[in-house]
C-alpha cells in the first residue's frame, strides 16, 4: 500500500515514518509512504500557498491550485482515496483504516494548516474529509501519521494477525466495538509509594480456560 502525504513541512515526518514497525514495514517492501513538498507545486516566485480569505476573518488559507497540481501529480492508481484533514471531518474510526488497508492501493492525504484549506479542493478531488478526534490541531500533520499508523498495521505481514485479533476496536470490525483486556508483565508484585501491585493469581496459574474467561469478562 501506497501512501502520499501533501504538506509544507516535509522533515516532520522523518524521525516517526522510519523508525520501528512503520520503517521496517518500509524496508520489506510492504508499505510505501512519500512526503511531497507543496512549494514545490505552488505558482509563483515566491512559492506562496495561502492567501487571506474571502469575506474576511482572521488567519490566512490554504489555495487550491497548488494542492490541485500536486496531486494531479502524484495520483497514480484507481483503488486510490484521497482525503483532507478537517475538524469539521468525519471521525477516524478502526472501521476506516481496515477498510482503507483492504481496498485502497494508494491514500493520498492533504495536511492543512493556518484556518484550512480552500472548500474546493474537497469538491474538486471529490475527497473525503477526515477528523482524528472532537478537538482541533495546529496542523494536519499529526493526523496524517496517525492515519499512517492505524491503516499500516492492517497491512498483511505488517503485524502478526494473531496480534491484532486481541486488540482494543479489532471486533468492532464485525460486532458491537469491544476494549482490550489489560496487560501484565515481570515482576509479579512490585511497590510503589507504600503499596503493593500485584498480577492477578488467575494469570499465573496456567489455566488458559480460565485465564481466557478472565479477559473476556475484564475487557474495558
Amino acid at each position: 500500500m501506497k501512501f502520499d502525504i501533501i504538506t509544507i513541512f516535509p522533515k516532520i515526518f522523518d524521525s516517526y515514518l522510519n523508525e520501528s514497525i512503520l520503517g521496517r514495514a518500509q524496508k520489506n517492501k510492504l508499505i510505501e509512504i512519500n512526503t511531497h513538498n507543496l512549494r514545490d507545486h505552488t505558482l509563483d516566485k515566491h512559492n506562496t500557498v495561502d492567501d487571506t480569505p474571502y469575506g474576511g476573518g482572521a488567519g490566512m488559507v490554504m489555495m487550491a491550485e497548488p494542492i490541485l497540481k500536486t496531486v494531479d501529480k502524484i495520483k497514480q492508481d484507481k483503488k486510490s482515496k484521497i482525503i483532507v484533514f478537517s475538524a469539521k471531518g468525519k471521525q477516524f474510526n478502526q472501521k476506516m483504516a481496515y477498510d482503507w488497508s483492504k481496498n485502497i492501493d494508494q491514500l493520498i492525504m492533504i495536511s492543512g494548516r493556518y484556518e484550512g484549506i480552500d472548500e474546493r479542493v474537497v469538491e474538486a478531488l471529490d475527497a473525503e474529509e477526515i477528523s482524528i478526534g472532537p478537538y482541533v490541531l495546529t496542523d494536519g500533520e499529526i493526523p496524517a501519521m496517525t492515519v499512517i499508523s492505524a491503516v499500516s498495521r492492517l497491512v498483511p505481514g505488517v503485524i502478526k494477525l494473531e496480534s491484532l485479533e486481541e486488540e482494543s476496536h479489532w471486533n468492532s470490525l464485525t460486532t458491537e466495538e469491544e476494549k482490550e483486556y489489560p496487560h501484565y508483565t515481570r515482576p509479579e508484585t512490585f511497590e510503589y509509594k507504600g503499596k503493593k501491585y500485584t498480577v492477578p493469581e488467575i494469570l499465573l496459574s496456567g489455566n488458559h480456560a480460565e485465564i481466557t474467561k478472565w479477559r473476556q469478562k475484564n475487557k474495558s
